[in-house]
């Protein structure tokens, strides 16, 4: 796709560092052949580096030109203990057990970035999601202002008159069940910001629901209404309008005849749904009904980059993600 390319190109510009915590497994190490062979980023494999080698002579991976780290047996091991134990201070994390973390390259990873040491993370090929994310959470934090972590997926359509030349971008569809009209503003601008980063959009962000400007009274609606009002005041330089329907935030004569004089009813380019159910049923049935390439989930919210892949994930996967990651770190 014309977009993903466009997306490696500019990673290839930014350079910047992805370390790959899943430094021993295959997909991993194949798409470190690619990454290295274009340029996308530079590439630090965690885990014992005979092995790492030995696991890429196998199934035919040229990993050179990548870093590879032993969390183990690192030389920076002592400094990133004494961050950690400054970070959880509060939690009476002791030095000794902060060590003892640093030997899962999970917790290794994020503490390469909160050090300055990395610029992201990419991991979930052979480990579980709450697994990649806790030290995320715990080490390299939210960002400043933000107190929510949500997932957002590109959809790449077929039909390229709807969104920006048929890509959008939905959120929240992998992550917070339930949010209320706080987190729901944060997530309608942190989207924004993913969208400008990794797509190069400019964002006009609809607030989804089954009402449009007050059409329908019930609770469900007014949390999105006031969750619009919170993000526009967030964020006064985005274009964020709701509560509005799908039609109403994607069809023009269907928003112009709903929301007139809305600068996003029907040029919509970034959807945000009400909750977790609606957005994960939504691009599920965007992807198998409408045949829509789905790239993601792209974590956002965090003060660093961190994604996570699914243990499904081709090299593919590894590959654009690397690139996405590459391009949040701006």
């Amino acid at each position: 796709m014309e977009l993903l390319n466009q997306i490696k190109e500019q990673a290839r510009k930014l350079n910047r560092t992805i370390v790959l915590p899943e430094g021993e497994e295959i997909r991993t190490l194949k798409a470190t052949d690619i990454i290295l062979k274009e340029g996308i980023a530079k590439i630090v494999l965690l885990g014992d580096p005979g092995k790492i080698a030995d696991e890429a002579k196998k199934c035919g991976a040229n990993i050179e030109g990548a870093e590879m780290i032993n969390p183990k047996t690192s030389g920076k091991r002592d400094a990133y203990a004494d961050l950690m134990v400054e970070i959880r201070k509060k939690k009476g994390l002791t030095k000794e057990e902060a060590l003892e973390m640093l030997n899962d390259p999970l917790t290794y990873g994020p503490m390469m970035i909160k050090a300055g040491d990395a610029d992201g993370e990419i991991a979930g090929a052979i480990n579980a999601t709450g697994d990649v994310l806790r030290p995320a959470f715990q080490f390299v934090k939210t960002m400043p202002g933000v107190s929510v972590v949500s997932g957002a997926f590109m959809m790449f359509l077929k039909d390229k008159s709807f969104g920006h030349d048929g890509v959008l971008v939905f959120a929240d569809c992998a992550v917070m069940p339930d949010p209320d009209a706080q987190q729901l503003a944060e997530i309608a601008v942190t989207t924004a910001k993913t969208a400008k980063a990794i797509v190069g959009m400019e964002p006009k962000v609809a607030m989804l629901s089954f009402s449009t400007k007050g059409s329908a009274k019930h609770d469900l609606v007014d949390k999105v209404a006031q969750a619009t009002k919170l993000a526009q005041s967030m964020a006064p330089e985005l274009k964020i309008d709701g509560e509005m329907q799908l039609d109403a935030a994607l069809v023009k004569e269907v928003g112009e005849l709903k929301a007139p004089g809305s600068e996003v009813a029907g040029q919509a380019n970034v959807l945000v749904f009400p909750g977790l159910e609606a957005g994960n049923i939504g691009y599920k049935l965007v992807q198998r009904l409408a045949g829509a390439e789905a790239v993601g989930p792209v974590l956002q919210g965090m003060a660093a980059p961190i994604n996570d892949l699914s243990r499904g994930c081709s090299v593919s996967d590894i590959v654009n993600m690397v690139a996405i990651t590459a391009n949040q770190a701006q």
